[in-house]
């Protein structure tokens, strides 16, 4: 474990490349237009009116007493992997923060966080923020989901003596020839870092070569994830509204993608007048928006978050609230996986393989590439190049019960084999978890 005295953090501040010395002046000197900035994103229904000060760094919260490991991750699907590593580490008797950036993480956070666990926006990346947030918390070990690496936040707990782990590190080969740019920043904000946990190990390479001085391939956490709940009394709710209807569903989906599925709904009608699209797209504010393209294509749509009942009349029924895809799951048999038609990288597969869906897809999914390769391999998913193949594999596994059932037996199979890296993760946290139980008992 690290230990921070004057002298090692002035060498710290020696270390810093002249990239990363720019970015900590530009980002000071735009602290006092941070105002300006919240307020817009608060009126974009992107900030929580009543939680703007803990991303100045400020919270009303006071600091757990005994050791605290700190967990940041973005948004929803960084927090999501975290929460069984969360779980797992609380159960130890340790107090544990997460933190995360958006609003729809932090709602996620309040249904999903084990009790004792503390959620915090993360503080806009000024020094000053950063600092103010660190001074409260005085996290013992700090562990980054995947791959957002801001660098106050990174820099600041160096000097502090923070020892900091990269979790389920993820680079795509997109993002790794971008960083491949500004490799001096880049290696300098991974060569601080403990230990980078990378998911894979094409991950790993990259993550090598871009500085970070000690890697582990642990396999990726996603696949540890338990499948997301649902209600028992909204999925039988639900069942009861639908009655003997084929359901299909599109999860996560990204714009552009929308318009697409509505085209294939309307021509797949012709063959299954009461089928049902079940859509939640992977950001619930643009429920409206995706109600709106409904309407223009003939459809009615129902909005899950104005209370529109799922009933005999609803052609589309939009899931525009967090922690929907749960329910979806369980009611289609035929999961869409959105982000992948689009540019985007693709969404999480795994929750769907996991509750028994037959899986499509688009060619855009470098987000997950190892996980849908071998999908794709095991047959276990399908990859559709555009909405006419979307609505010919739709048609095929509406008319085909036996093969439905094949491709998704073959999708849960794949994905449980796959599994393990939970496990591995702590393996490779004990150490640091073991020394904070030490200084907790002589404390």
């Amino acid at each position: 474990m690290k230990s921070s005295t004057g002298a090692e953090t002035a060498a710290v501040i020696e270390r810093v490349p002249l990239a990363l010395r720019a970015y900590r002046l530009l980002s000071a000197a735009a602290e006092p237009l941070t105002p300006i900035l919240l307020t817009y994103r608060r009126r974009r229904g992107k900030e929580h009116p009543a939680r703007m000060d803990e991303r100045r760094g400020r919270s009303k919260i006071p600091r757990p007493r005994g050791p605290l490991v700190w967990v940041h991750g973005a948004s929803v699907g960084e927090l999501m992997t975290a929460f069984p590593l969360v779980e797992r580490i609380r159960a130890r008797g340790v107090g544990v923060l997460v933190t995360s950036g958006t609003i729809t993480s932090a709602r996620l956070a309040q249904q999903r966080l084990p009790r004792g666990v503390i959620h915090q926006f993360v503080p806009l990346d000024t020094p000053r923020f950063v600092s103010r947030f660190l001074d409260h918390w005085r996290p013992n070990l700090a562990l980054f989901v995947e791959s957002d690496l801001w660098p106050n936040l990174i820099l600041e707990s160096t000097s502090r003596g923070v020892p900091m782990i990269l979790v389920n590190g993820r680079l795509s080969e997109s993002s790794f020839q971008r960083w491949r740019y500004m490799r001096g920043m880049i290696a300098g904000l991974l060569g601080r870092f403990d230990l980078c946990l990378a998911r894979t190990r094409d991950d790993a390479e990259r993550f090598g070569e871009l500085g970070a001085p000690r890697i582990i391939t642990t396999g990726n956490l996603k696949l540890d994830v338990p499948a997301p709940p649902a209600s028992d009394i909204m999925l039988q709710s639900a069942r009861a509204a639908i009655g003997k209807r084929p359901v299909i569903a599109a999860a996560s989906t990204h714009p552009g993608e929308e318009a697409m599925l509505m085209d294939s709904f309307r021509r797949l009608r012709q063959s299954f007048p009461s089928l049902l699209l079940l859509l939640a797209p992977r950001h619930p504010e643009r429920g409206p928006g995706i109600a709106e393209i409904a309407a223009a294509a003939g459809l009615n749509a129902s909005l899950r978050s104005r209370g529109q009942p799922l009933d005999a009349k609803t052609d589309v029924y939009i899931a525009d609230t967090v922690g929907e895809l749960g329910l979806l799951y369980r009611l289609a048999t035929i999961v869409f996986i959105g982000g992948s038609l689009v540019r985007h990288g693709g969404q999480n597969p795994i929750e769907a393989a996991k509750l028994g869906a037959a899986l499509l897809h688009g060619p855009h999914v470098g987000n997950f590439t190892d996980i849908y390769a071998a999908l794709d391999q095991a047959r276990g998913a399908e990859r559709v190049e555009d909405a006419e193949a979307l609505t010919m594999r739709l048609g095929a596994l509406l008319s085909d019960p036996a093969a439905r059932a094949r491709v998704a037996d073959a999708a849960r199979v794949t994905v449980e084999a796959l599994g393990g890296a939970l496990d591995r993760t702590l393996g490779a946290l004990d150490p640091y978890l073991m020394q904070l139980r030490i200084e907790q008992s002589h404390a």
